[in-house]
């Protein structure tokens, strides 16, 4: 049998058929699993519907969403949970507040980078994340399509520290104005 959320229908099929290879004496508890699973599906189903109305709704989440690798999910969290954009004097705060930059061990002037902080706000940096984890797979498949720096990045670098960093990048650069328009940060 294939795992995975994909094949939940499948199982599903399996489970209610009474000619499948099922023993009897599991059959009753799978029975119980699998009408769980699609009770979950139907509430799945439904708030993402709900996330896509709010987020059609709302013209801050429909500006985040213009962001490649933010859909309706990620728009309406970083809605929900960050503070106001004007809290944040640059983008770089904002992705420090998400833990989102490099440590810092600086000293007589010599700049020296160490790993990501991981402090901030942990969801909404693991649904960056996703998010950018999104744009890296259909970049990693297809770097034709992909912008300059990602291609570059995804060439020299692993696939992983590319990703966070495509997450810091779409936390901290696209600062999208009232009217729109990509500020670069």
């Amino acid at each position: 049998m294939r795992q995975g959320v994909g094949h939940v229908g499948k199982l599903v099929e399996i489970v209610g058929d009474p000619a499948s290879d099922i023993p009897a004496e599991a059959r009753p508890v799978l029975v119980v699993i699998a009408q769980g699973l699609q009770a979950l599906q139907t509430q799945i189903a439904l708030l993402d519907r709900e996330i896509a109305a709010r987020a059609k709704a709302d013209p801050v989440a429909q500006r985040l969403m213009t962001v490649p690798g933010i859909g309706p999910v990620i728009a309406t969290a970083l809605v929900a949970l960050a503070p106001a954009a004007s809290t944040f004097r640059r983008g770089r705060d904002f992705a420090a507040w998400l833990g989102l930059v490099p440590r810092q061990h600086s000293s007589g002037g010599k700049e020296r980078l160490g790993r990501t902080t991981k402090m901030g706000e942990r969801s909404l940096r693991r649904l960056l994340i996703l998010g950018a984890s999104s744009a890296t797979k259909v970049a990693a498949r297809d770097p034709d399509k992909a912008s300059g720096w990602l291609a570059g990045m995804l060439a020299r670098k692993p696939r992983m520290l590319v990703t966070v960093a495509l997450a810091n990048k779409m936390a901290r650069i696209d600062r999208l104005g009232a009217d729109g328009a990509r500020r670069i940060l």
